[in-house]
C-alpha cells in the first residue's frame, strides 16, 4: 500500500460535542447490594452507551430507587465488616453492615459498594457526584 492509498482513520472526539446528561434509573427493590452496585458502576463509567471513552467523564446521572428494600441476609449483615484506619496506633475501626445500616441507612452501604467497584483515578469523585440514591 502506498502513502496515497492510505485512508485516514476518523477518531471520535467527545469533547467537541457536549451531549445532554442522560439518566439511568435502577429499581433496587428485592435485589442484592452487589447486583445493584455493579449495574450502577457500569452505568457511571459510561459502559452502557456506545460512545464510551475510558479517559472522558461520561454525562450519566444514575438514580437508584427503593434502596431501603434491598435484600440482605442476616449472615451478611453480621459478617460483612467495613474497616478504616486513622494512621495512629490503635486507630483501626471496624463496623458491621448491620450497624452501618442502622446508623446511616442503606444508602451509605450501597454508596460504599459502588465506590469500591469504580476505578481509583481522578474521575472517581466526579462519578460519585452523578449518583443519586433514594430510600
Amino acid at each position: 500500500m502506498t502513502t496515497n492509498e492510505k485512508e485516514t482513520q476518523k477518531v471520535l472526539d467527545r469533547k467537541a460535542d457536549n451531549p445532554a446528561p442522560r439518566e439511568y434509573k435502577i429499581d433496587a427493590a428485592g435485589k442484592s447490594i452487589g447486583r445493584v452496585a455493579s449495574e450502577a458502576a457500569k452505568a457511571l463509567m459510561g459502559k452502557a452507551h456506545v460512545d464510551y471513552t475510558p479517559h472522558i467523564l461520561s454525562k450519566v446521572m444514575v438514580v437508584i430507587a427503593n434502596a431501603s428494600k434491598i435484600h440482605t441476609t442476616e449472615k451478611k449483615r453480621n459478617q460483612k465488616i467495613y474497616t478504616s484506619y486513622s494512621g495512629y496506633p490503635g486507630g483501626l475501626k471496624k463496623e458491621s453492615l448491620g450497624s452501618l445500616v442502622g446508623r446511616k441507612g442503606n444508602r451509605e452501604a450501597l454508596r460504599r459498594a459502588i465506590k469500591g467497584m469504580l476505578p481509583r483515578n481522578t474521575m472517581l469523585v466526579a462519578r460519585l457526584k452523578n449518583l443519586s440514591i433514594t430510600e
